[in-house]
């Protein structure tokens, strides 16, 4: 672990258990070995590092690339891992870049909702998570977040100190049948369905 994503990683995870008395629920179907895309529901700005916290080694994730305004923080972000990802013109780079980074057995996180909620309901899963899963038949393991919100809601930038907990759940394993009939949209939407249907169950 190189010592800038070190550091990121013991502030947030002090913070975590310090401040939100982080529980963890399931840890034994963690999976740290080999490629594996991690789908977890989206609450908050807290979830991606609330999410590498649960690692030993470095990950990456997904980030807007309005956050990364100044070199500065341009600079900390691709330190720590984010793939940009243009909201406004969306297009295929950072689908690419993931498929390239499972590839080669690397781990990284998506939110296959593809936004933060509001509500704190769960979303309809994208067909990019799908589409994802299938080109690179990585191990995906699904993880619910809950309390995140209630910590640090979409469109507020007061923290509230409220107790956050991660659920692991078993990780799902493609079949043959379900990488060979998962074709275009639809397919992938079954897929996409298939993982966001898991985190909803934890």
């Amino acid at each position: 672990m190189r010592w800038v994503y070190w550091f990121g990683w013991s502030l947030f995870g002090s913070a975590y258990r310090s401040l939100f008395g982080l529980k963890v629920v399931g840890r034994e179907h963690l999976v740290t070995e080999g490629a594996v895309l991690i789908a977890a529901n989206h609450e908050s700005f807290l979830d991606p590092p609330l999410i590498g916290t649960l690692y030993h080694d470095e990950m990456f994730y997904l980030a807007r690339k309005t956050l990364m305004k100044g070199a500065l923080l341009k600079w900390i972000y691709l330190a720590w891992n984010s793939i940009p990802v243009d909201q406004d013109r969306p297009d295929m780079t950072s689908l690419k870049a993931i498929i390239k980074l499972l590839s080669s057995g690397k781990r990284v996180l998506i939110f296959p909702e593809g936004e933060r909620s509001l509500t704190g309901d769960l979303g309809v899963a994208q067909p990019g998570v799908g589409l994802i899963a299938v080109k690179t038949n990585a191990v995906i393991q699904p993880i619910r977040i809950r309390g995140a919100r209630e910590a640090l809601p979409r469109g507020s930038a007061r923290v509230r100190f409220s107790q956050i907990s991660l659920h692991i759940g078993p990780p799902i394993r493609l079949t043959a049948e379900e990488l060979e009939t998962a074709k275009g949209k639809h397919g992938y939407q079954h897929i996409a369905d298939r993982i966001m249907d898991a985190v909803k169950a934890l």
